[in-house]
């Protein structure tokens, strides 16, 4: 491959010294905690937009204190927005979020440093409460940003630790969640040419196989059944025949095991699906090794970047469960479903970063996000989106995440070539 000189050069040493002061200052022996409209949030808010003031960026907020930096562009169209998240989930790592926002500041800050101006406007964006973790809701920032958070996850969505109602804190940290109640958006679809997230990768795809860069073609959607539990009847366990039993174990055992099955094959045939049995629990108070189990509780988690592979595996699921319940006499009562819809990433946009990297002679690999990200809210909303994804060691959301700032300079390299090479919006997919 022959690599192309491009005259923007990533930040490197400012992202470097910003993710050190992140982890000294929002961290401890047990992890990363930037809380979501709490102090460790706010810190890391605080800390980017100093830096983007010195750089000359204009900054501004919105009604759910949203950060925008803006480097004014050499045109007046549409602009590029790079960006991703702040806070953390609870004694987490220092880079989920985090790199995708400070890769955009380590292109502003590239092209600052060889005094030239963006084709377009920049803006870099720290988006707020990414993470559900804190008050239960997805997306929260993001969607307030498109003014489609609604009254009711304002007023009853509380902060699962303080209790604090979501449009007090949004209030508490400087908002307005009256405008947000009013449906005010700060985010005209029209007015944002392309978007980009940065984020590590939170599986073992790269480090497998030895790639620093993913070039993600969509962000898998979900369905969940959050509280699902199988019924059957508590009875003695030497003493009940194994043709008599109602055994809530067994039944949910085959349950798992039919699905796992299943993914197994649509995998084979090219189906991108995932399938996560996130909690089995019998119940402890009634529960004991000499009885066979008459209730189980689980938590089932399916996820496809095809919604036609999700409605497929939801039409699966009633038929194994039905067949399961007739063979064991158990029933199941799979609670509400909630979930989301797949998100694709614009696959122009995906082609050129694709001979971006070729160019720059970036070993990178086209993949699904297993994980949802703030992304999709952009791509639902219409706006050109991509997504690039940072080798990683360790997962994510656990204080071990481990990626090599050698890795992120090559995401930031392509970063930059896609905005120093900018020629307009793609053709709609």
């Amino acid at each position: 491959m022959t690599c192309i000189a491009f005259q923007i050069v990533p930040d490197i040493a400012l992202t470097e010294r910003l993710f050190d002061e992140l982890g000294a200052k929002t961290g401890d022996s047990s992890g990363i905690t930037r809380d979501s409209y709490g102090m460790g949030e706010q810190f890391a808010h605080d800390l980017v937009r100093m830096e983007a003031e010195k750089i000359g960026m204009e900054c501004h907020t919105d009604a759910a204190c949203n950060l925008y930096m803006v480097m004014r562009g050499r045109g007046d169209g549409p602009a590029i927005m790079i960006g991703s998240h702040l806070d953390s989930v609870p004694s987490g790592g220092n880079f989920d979020g985090a790199a995708g926002v400070l890769a955009g500041l380590a292109v502003a800050s590239g092209f600052h440093r060889a005094g030239q101006r963006p084709p377009v406007d920049l803006v870099v964006t720290a988006i707020r409460a990414e993470e559900s973790t804190w008050f239960g809701a997805s997306y929260i920032g993001s969607r307030a940003a498109f003014g489609t958070l609604t009254d009711e996850e304002l007023d009853g969505v509380c902060r699962s630790d303080t209790g604090i109602p979501l449009g007090a804190a949004i209030e508490q940290a400087g908002g307005d969640p009256n405008a947000l109640r009013r449906g005010d958006r700060a985010l005209d679809p029209a007015r944002v040419a392309l978007f980009v997230e940065t984020h590590i990768e939170q599986g073992p795809v790269l480090i497998d196989e030895r790639l620093p860069v993913g070039l993600v073609t969509g962000i898998r959607g979900s369905f969940r059944h959050r509280h699902a539990a199988c019924f059957g009847e508590y009875a003695h366990s030497g003493a009940t025949p194994r043709k008599t039993r109602r055994d809530a174990v067994r039944a949910t055992a085959e349950l798992v095991s039919i699905l796992d099955e299943l993914w197994a094959r649509l995998e084979t045939e090219g189906h991108d699906l995932s399938v996560t049995f996130g909690q089995v629990n019998t119940v402890a108070e009634e529960a004991a090794f000499s009885k066979v189990a008459g209730r189980v509780d689980f938590a089932l988690d399916i996820r496809s970047e095809c919604d036609t592979t999700l409605d497929m595996m939801r039409a699966e699921l009633r038929r194994v469960v039905a067949q399961i319940e007739l063979r064991t006499g158990t029933n199941f009562d799979l609670g509400d479903e909630t979930g989301s819809d797949p998100a694709r990433m614009n696959k122009a946009i995906l082609a050129q970063m694709e001979q971006l990297a070729d160019a720059l002679a970036i070993p990178a690999r086209r993949m699904a996000s297993g994980a949802g990200h703030d992304a999709a809210v952009f791509a639902r909303q219409g706006i050109p989106t991509a997504m690039l994804f940072i080798r990683n060691r360790n997962g994510s959301h656990n204080p071990d995440e481990s990626m090599d700032i050698d890795d992120f300079a090559q995401a930031a390299r392509l970063l930059c070539a896609l905005c120093e090479s900018w020629s307009g919006p793609p053709e709609p997919d």
